[in-house]
């Protein structure tokens, strides 16, 4: 009789493992929350071009708004300086009759200050004046020394003046007369006090309200207007 064996099973029977992708996708769910977060955080820290540029825009029409008031408001007290000089704008004597009104052409004209600061620094005079006197005959030009030093080119009779009208296109010289000399103050100057020259002008075409350069050896005086 033939032994009876137990019957084995030919499928082996295992356990199931736990599926791996599980795990991957709670990672992959966990980096992306991650790299949302740093992208976020990111764009926050990131300027953002387009506000950079209006910003620059508004910074630079602010700039030239306060340049342009800045410059109107100079303009407004220069203006307002000039009329109140203007003696046209002025009375004229307690008759309470107002000053004849000057034409536009005829206004006189203040030197500036850092013309004034030159002519007194590197010449020692200022006050200088240019005026038509004689009906329009001679041309005078005055100044007043502040240091007599400086203002010795002036006075030196080797020094031949001379007054240039480009409008005109003329030269003036300071005539010469038999008994008296030359019109112009020649002497020593002294501070404080003003001196004068005359320059002949024939044919009166220099004319109030021309700009003349006036010059005397070293000395130039440019844009100089005849009263």
């Amino acid at each position: 009789m033939q032994s009876k064996q137990p019957l084995r099973s030919s499928r082996n029977t295992t356990l199931p493992s736990p599926a791996p992708h599980i795990s991957k996708e709670k990672n992959g769910v966990g980096d992306t929350a991650s790299q949302s977060r740093e992208q976020t955080s990111a764009n926050r820290k990131r300027p953002d071009p387009d506000a950079e540029g209006w910003i620059k825009i508004f910074k630079i029409n602010t700039n030239r708004m306060v340049l342009t008031t800045v410059t109107l408001l100079v303009l407004h007290t220069a203006s307002t300086a000039q009329m109140s000089s203007d003696p046209s704008h002025s009375s004229v004597s307690g008759s309470g009759k107002s000053a004849p009104v000057v034409p536009h052409r005829y206004h006189t004209k203040q030197v500036s200050n850092r013309a004034q600061q030159y002519y007194s620094l590197v010449w020692g005079i200022d006050s200088l004046t240019v005026k038509s006197v004689e009906s329009g005959e001679l041309i005078k030009f005055t100044y007043r020394v502040i240091d007599p030093n400086k203002a010795r080119v002036l006075n030196d009779k080797k020094n031949e003046p001379l007054l240039v009208d480009p409008r005109a296109g003329v030269k003036l010289v300071v005539p010469s007369l038999e008994k008296v000399g030359q019109l112009r103050q020649s002497s020593t100057p002294e501070a404080g006090k003003v001196y004068w020259m005359a320059f002949s002008n024939k044919g009166r075409l220099v004319k109030p309200g021309h700009f003349v350069d006036v010059s005397i050896g070293l000395f130039r005086a440019n844009g100089l207007i005849v009263q």
